[in-house]
């Protein structure tokens, strides 16, 4: 399973120059999209130290120690690792699991060690699924149970009303989201400034509760109990579930919006509605049921609930929308098969994956009709997030010291620091496992198994191929003048650029003719976001009517095939009416030759029969598209 291969390195300079909106407005998107996630934590955080599976009693001491836990895990873990640090790390503009993982493979030494990387790249992006079907259950069903507040009778319409308002989210994910998604920011910027006061009245009638921005309390909380300090690590970390999305969307909005956003808008407002839930709790203990709507003074706390909800639907829709670009940039990396892709607005950003949306649907509607609250969902929340962030930590770690070259007397200790963090609350998550952890770790686990077999399926199936491929040299020399030609373009896609695809041999074969002027195309995705258009087209006049031509993208472009012939000057004018695109459909045959298991190769093959056609994948006009089978086994 470690035989992976590891995305080629591009020619440098790459990486298109993109128009963006003004500062104030990037920052603005960057808050309605980017903190969605972790701004719903009040939700359920704090609640779940004290009422959760491992609750701590109500104290001072206690109380001032999760909150300083709380306080400085955000500080280390966004401010420090994340957002000073990681989102340094960027592939070309672009930020992730998969973009960090690129940018660091061409850097990596030796075979075995860049196969570590990627294997370790792609079970953090396997985890991430299992993340994004938590989510947005938790951050929806908690911020419904607050109708339970407003009136104890509609405690048992919760979980119906979250349901319903989950699938209307993904039903109407097509058509609805981009066009709402203007207004995602000055509703999340109402939501913060909303956290913010809230928490601020509850500051100032109790201002000693700030006495936990000193770590000294969350010292004295691990020294006094440090088996209940390690449990309630496990709550503590969902404070700061959603840290890795401000560097998975950095390039929609760029590293100082993200960071402007965070330290003048969010953090303030996160740590003042955590330190004002604290001085209520102190006031009135019997508020832990439900903390963070119990600020709300009264007649206020109906529209709360409303606020709240339209908070977690956006945070919904973030998730749900970096679950489609990770797809996407799997897809073009190797790593997933040809999935349908739809463009539902002018942004390339705003893609639409049919059968990822439908995934996660049927997933999140299923965990919150199973858990039916955001405390026992809370039990299974953590793990894959954790683990990601430990994943992104080595892979810093690899960055800081390889590519970047950062001084060892500096970079060891701070990613010491970072792994301590991470590991500590990875393994205080594992314990969480009997109680619903077991889910994402499951989720990751079984992506993982796609991702990989799908990956080193290709891998050999490209090598069966290129090994009996026969050099275009000697098929030129020998068809060219013995071949009847006809009038037109044939394009033969391979996804070689050596010898002879096998469909343009079986077109030979069967119609014993040639067109005058042979084009044979393969589809190079780079380890960048995106491609200059001066790179995008390489073609190569191999003589008689024959040309190789390379077209490269970049793993956030869109591989649009005619578009690019069109507007891209690369030799003789292709004219669409007169062009036919000749694709080979491979049927394979599991065989017990080195390379996989026969289950792994009976999986590969059943994702190829299922892969989206190249035809729609690449845009392909269909009534210029003939398919010629063939059979391959590996």
């Amino acid at each position: 399973m470690a035989d992976i291969a590891a995305p080629s390195p591009p020619a440098e300079g790459t990486g298109a120059p993109r128009l963006r909106p003004g500062f104030t407005a990037l920052t603005l998107g960057a808050v309605g999209v980017v903190f969605g996630d972790i701004g719903t934590s009040p939700l359920y955080a704090l609640r779940e130290a004290f009422a959760g599976h491992h609750g701590l009693a109500i104290a001072p001491a206690t109380v001032l120690g999760i909150l300083s836990l709380i306080f400085w895990s955000m500080m280390l873990v966004v401010t420090l690792k994340y957002i000073t640090v990681l989102t340094r790390a960027d592939n070309k503009g672009e930020g992730g699991s998969l973009a960090l993982l690129a940018l660091i493979s061409r850097s990596a030494g030796g075979a075995g060690r860049t196969r570590s990387i990627v294997l370790l790249g792609v079970f953090a992006c396997a985890l991430f699924y299992g993340d994004s079907m938590i989510t947005p259950a938790i951050s929806v069903l908690a911020a419904v149970e607050g109708l339970a507040i407003v009136h104890p009778s509609l405690e048992p319409a919760v979980v119906p009303i979250a349901v319903l308002l989950l699938g209307f989210l993904f039903l109407g994910r097509r058509a609805g989201a981009p066009r709402l998604s203007a207004a995602f920011g000055p509703i999340l910027l109402v939501y913060f400034l909303t956290l913010a006061v809230l928490g601020g009245m509850a500051v100032a009638r109790h201002p000693s509760i700030l006495a936990a921005l000193d770590p000294a309390y969350a010292w004295a909380f691990v020294a006094a109990d440090p088996l209940r300090a390690f449990l309630a690590l496990g709550s503590v970390v969902l404070a700061v579930t959603g840290a890795e999305a401000l560097y998975a969307e950095m390039g929609q909005f760029g590293r100082r919006p993200i960071a402007a956003g965070w330290a003048f808008g969010v953090l303030p407002a996160l740590a003042l509605n955590y330190f004002g839930q604290g001085a209520l709790l102190l006031e009135n203990p019997a508020t832990i049921a439900s903390p963070f709507y119990s600020l709300a003074p009264a007649g206020f706390a109906l529209p709360l609930v409303v606020i709240t909800t339209l908070a977690a639907l956006i945070a919904t829709q973030a998730v749900i929308s970096g679950a489609f670009s990770v797809t996407h940039q799997a897809i073009q990396l190797g790593f997933v098969p040809r999935l349908r892709i739809l463009y539902t607005g002018a942004r390339q950003a705003t893609i639409y994956i049919p059968v990822v949306n439908w995934v996660l649907m049927v997933a999140v509607i299923a965990l919150v009709a199973s858990f039916r609250s955001s405390s026992d969902l809370a039990s299974a929340y953590g793990i894959a997030v954790t683990g990601a962030m430990l994943i992104d930590t080595c892979l810093l770690g690899v960055l800081l010291l390889t590519l970047w070259k950062w001084k060892r007397w500096l970079t060891l200790p701070l990613l010491g620091l970072f792994l301590i963090v991470d590991a500590a609350f990875f393994a205080a998550t594992l314990t969480k496992f009997p109680d619903g952890g077991w889910f994402p770790l499951l989720v990751g686990i079984v992506v993982f198994t796609l991702l990989t077999t799908w990956s080193r399926g290709r891998q050999l199936m490209r090598a069966r191929m290129r090994d009996s491929a026969m050099p275009v040299e000697i098929f030129i020399r020998s068809a060219a003048n013995s071949a009847t030609r006809v009038a037109g373009t044939a394009v033969f896609m391979t996804a070689s650029p050596e010898g002879v695809p096998p469909s343009l041999l079986h077109n030979l074969k069967h119609n014993r003719c040639l067109h005058e002027r042979v084009m044979l195309l393969t589809v190079e995705t780079e380890d960048v976001p995106h491609v200059e258009e001066e790179r995008r087209c390489e073609l190569h006049d191999l003589g008689s009517g024959f040309y190789r031509l390379i077209l490269r993208f970049g793993f956030m472009d869109d591989s649009d095939i005619p578009e690019a012939l069109r507007t891209v000057r690369c030799g003789p004018n292709v004219r669409m009416m007169e062009t036919s695109f000749f694709l080979a459909r491979q049927t394979l045959i599991a065989s017990p030759k080195p390379g996989m298991a026969i289950w792994r190769e009976k999986l590969f093959a059943w994702m190829l029969r299922n892969a989206e056609s190249a035809m729609e994948f690449f845009r392909l006009p269909p009534n210029r598209v003939v398919e010629l089978g063939s059979q391959v086994e590996i």
